[in-house]
């Protein structure tokens, strides 16, 4: 049930995102879209409550509940970036709006940006790992809750992962192809 709610939620997000931006730009009913938009974080809490509830009608924490947290902490720190990019894109496109800002290419100003990156990887982990460090205590069975202890270093994991490869660029930075002038 719970990996079935996770796909509805992720399809859902994507059905709120284009409905809203249909009926922002395309219809011209910005504030209908904007309240479209508003809706996307009770997927979230549908989520969070769907499996609170399969926990504390005894159903054996594993992987599912894992995943489940870090589908929720990935769209809190990444979730309103992604409407963002999303509705400048819709913007430029249906309303006239300037063409999006592309993330910079090269340099420290592309390590920063990696960075910036990097650290809303660390709150999504940050996020993850504390809800199912709450659900950890609310099964109160550390015989059962091995796999989200699991999934916790999963999330760390990741965070580490992202950041190595985010210092990358700040130690290695890429260079500007040079100009050739004729």
């Amino acid at each position: 049930m719970i990996v079935t709610l996770i796909v509805v939620c992720e399809a859902g997000f994507w059905v709120l995102l284009a409905g809203g931006l249909a009926l922002r730009y395309p219809a011209g009913m910005p504030r209908a879209g904007a309240a479209v938009l508003l809706l996307e974080p009770l997927l979230e809490v549908v989520l969070l409550v769907a499996t609170a509830i399969d926990l504390k009608n005894g159903a054996e924490p594993d992987w599912k509940h894992g995943l489940a947290a870090l589908y929720l902490g990935y769209t809190v720190a990444y979730g309103h970036y992604t409407i963002t990019w999303i509705d400048g894109h819709a913007a430029h496109r249906f309303a006239g709006g300037p063409p999006p800002v592309k993330p910079p290419r090269y340099g420290l100003a592309r390590a920063k940006h990696e960075g910036t990156l990097w650290l809303r990887t660390v709150l999504a982990a940050a996020v993850a790992a504390g809800l199912l460090q709450i659900a950890i205590w609310y099964v109160d069975d550390a015989s059962r809750t091995g796999p989200l202890t699991d999934w916790q270093l999963t999330a760390v994991r990741a965070a580490g992962i992202h950041g190595v490869i985010a210092l990358t660029y700040a130690i290695w930075p890429k260079k500007a192809p040079a100009r050739v002038e004729r």
